[in-house]
């Protein structure tokens, strides 16, 4: 064969790689020198150098590789090193890949491999890449199969694309889930469920959404207007907002209906053409917050009600005591009037300091600053004393009262004075809300636990107020509750006494002018004798030993009142009405002892307290604190003021007086 000829299959192929081949030395190869090659790979070679997709053969036992200029880009830094190289040798890094596929193609099999992974090292550095193969046998003129043709491409951009769309897929899809809210895609006029976060299975139930309509997997809503206001949205391209809107959504069958409140958005999605293609529903379950406001707005309101009715309860007994005062001071004032002014002022001023009680109870129970002295108590003792304390309202109002008791001790474990607080105010509802000539039936019985139960045949509660009669500053009727006066706070009180107590209470009701029922239940305590009662009552009587009392007080009315009290029963009495003065006037009076205010402008009673206690004349003197300030931790500063005893404001004279024969 002449050159020419040799050569001639390789006539009109002008590429590069072309060239190489006619002047590349052949014979060091197993390929031997072109014009050596049968047909069969001259062909194969001539359609590969011809081609521009990436091709290559391997021919002869050792796979010596030829490849055309497509393929230069896959070689990478190998070429042009690799050219006539055996193929296995040139791709030694993923040799361990590679072979299965040549004994494959060897033993005669065509097949066809898309996006394989390979790492590759052809620029000096591992890559990963993709690559998609066509693999086929190579006969000689004899049909022995002596070499493999591969046409391939690299897939790398391509695959990494998709991962790429793939992970951002994933990651919006997880931003879907972890959006601050609820969030589903409707597609089209019916609104079809085409996607839809956890939130949004959260908020209607976890039911079947996906590809269906609204109208079908959520049908309690078709009557809420929820439908309407898509198809508006879906026809005019505008979105709809809405604010705290209930919805109204049976989460679980054969459960109750539930009621949530949302804030959302109703988003039209358009085309490229700016036609609306579906809705994205997005938005907060807002039930909590709205309740909690809701709840705001109500106590605002009942703080509101409890002012004005604060203003109105303390005005009217100071409207009496001014008129008294007024007719007190007429010279032609006989001593029966006087007599009935001062019990008139007596009973106004009793009231007064009840509420202003009440409020403070209040107060200690719900800081948590209020101590139980507990003891075996009989409750019908307390309930018959409750009884007897009422016996004047109850006269008033021309009630009948009954007591029922059973014939033995119904003991519990109690705060005897805190039991009889939670009595009066029971009794004292009843007879507040009960007409004139009304029945009020008071019952004890010990079952499992010790029950008091409080009937009347009174106004009566609305079934949609037994829930909060206890709460604070609650009043059935506010027209009722004005007229019959009160700050909503005693059956609060009750509650917290009781529950103090480990206790319950209730309340049921017909419904207004059906009476009510009030029961009180208590653990039962061990069975013990109770100890002998103290006598109750007082009377202004003659100081067995009258002593010398200094009064240091910054309010005039009440150092003076509470010395012509004192002066009354046979003592000797200084007043003092600001803290120097009174340690002046103590030097000179020598008083057996004080009566000494705390909270004075100028120098307070603490201050005065421990510069008498730094002088020798007053060392012995009995010192004692009487403030309106009567918690713990008040009782234990003037403790170590050096005060010997503390009483809150309005003393009781009993107690002054039985200090006073100490002193």
């Amino acid at each position: 064969m002449t050159e020419p000829d040799k050569l001639k299959f390789l006539e009109g192929l002008r590429s590069p790689l072309a060239e190489r081949v006619r002047r590349h030395d052949w014979s060091g190869t197993s390929m031997g020198s072109p014009e050596q090659w049968p047909q069969s790979l001259r062909s194969v070679v001539s359609l590969m150098l011809g081609s521009g997709f990436p091709m290559f053969v391997a021919w002869g036992p050792q796979l010596h590789t030829i490849y055309n200029d497509g393929y230069v880009e896959i070689m990478g830094a190998k070429h042009p090193g690799g050219w006539g190289m055996p193929f296995l040798e040139i791709w030694h890094e993923i040799r361990d890949d590679l072979q299965p596929f040549v004994e494959k193609v060897s033993a005669g099999e065509t097949f066809f491999i898309e996006n394989l992974p390979l790492t590759l090292r052809r620029h000096g550095y591992d890559e990963e890449t993709w690559f998609t193969f066509s693999w086929s046998p190579v006969l000689d003129d004899r049909g022995a199969k002596v070499g493999i043709y591969c046409a391939c491409t690299e897939t790398t951009r391509a695959v990494l694309a998709e991962r790429h769309v793939r992970l951002e897929h994933e990651r919006l899809a997880a931003l879907f889930q972890q959006a601050p809210g609820f969030l589903a895609v409707l597609r089209g006029p019916e609104h079809i469920f085409e996607n839809f976060n956890d939130a949004y299975q959260q908020l209607v139930g976890f039911r079947t959404l996906r590809g269906l309509s609204l109208a079908a997997a959520l049908p309690e809503v078709v009557e809420q207007g929820f439908i309407d206001l898509l198809d508006q949205a879906y026809l005019s391209g505008q979105p709809f907002q809405g604010r705290s809107m209930q919805v109204v959504l049976n989460r679980t069958p054969g459960s109750p209906p539930v009621q949530a409140y949302v804030d959302f958005v109703f988003q039209p999605t358009l085309d490229a053409a700016g036609t609306v293609q579906g809705i994205i529903v997005q938005g907060h379950d807002v039930t909590e917050q709205y309740r909690s406001q809701l709840e705001l707005r109500r106590a605002d309101q009942r703080k509101d009600e409890f002012l004005a009715t604060l203003a109105h309860e303390l005005r009217n007994p100071l409207a009496p005591v001014s008129n008294a005062i007024a007719i007190l001071r007429s010279p032609q004032v006989d001593d029966g009037m006087r007599t009935r002014m001062l019990d008139l002022m007596e009973r106004q001023t009793r009231h007064l300091v009840r509420l202003v009680d009440d409020l403070l109870e209040v107060s200690r129970i719900t800081s948590g600053k209020i101590e139980l002295r507990r003891e075996r108590l009989d409750l019908r003792a307390v309930a018959q004393a409750s009884v007897d304390s009422a016996h004047s309202a109850i006269q008033e109002a021309r009630h009948q009262v009954t007591l029922s008791m059973p014939p033995h001790p119904v003991w519990v474990h109690a705060d005897p004075a805190r039991m009889k607080q939670v009595m009066d105010n029971m009794l004292n509802n009843a007879v507040k809300y009960t007409a004139p000539e009304g029945r009020i039936e008071v019952t004890i019985r010990a079952d499992d636990r010790a029950c008091v139960s409080f009937r009347d045949n009174g106004a009566g509660i609305p079934s949609d107020m037994l829930g909060s009669v206890f709460e604070l500053f609650a009043q059935v009727d506010q027209t009722i509750g004005r007229a019959k006066g009160g700050l909503g706070i005693g059956l609060a009180l009750v509650r917290q006494l009781v529950s103090l107590h480990g206790g319950e209470v209730h309340a049921a009701s017909d419904g207004l002018g059906s009476g009510s029922t009030f029961t009180v239940l208590l653990p039962l305590g061990p069975i013990q004798l109770p100890s002998p009662a103290e006598p109750i009552g007082s009377q202004l009587l003659q100081a067995a030993t009258p002593k010398r009392v200094l009064i240091i007080d910054d309010n005039r009315d009440a150092a003076d009142s509470m010395a012509d009290v004192l002066r009354i029963c046979g003592h000797t009495v200084e007043a003092a009405y600001e803290g120097e003065g009174g340690l002046a006037l103590a030097d000179s009076f020598l008083p057996d002892c004080i009566l000494l205010d705390i909270g004075m402008p100028g120098m307070d009673g603490h201050e005065v307290a421990r510069a008498l206690r730094a002088k020798a004349p007053h060392s012995r003197c009995m010192i004692v604190a009487i403030t309106g300030w009567g918690q713990s931790m008040d009782r234990e500063r003037t403790r170590q003021s050096g005060f010997d005893s503390h009483l809150v404001k309005p003393a009781a004279i009993d107690d002054v007086m039985a200090l006073l024969d100490r002193a």
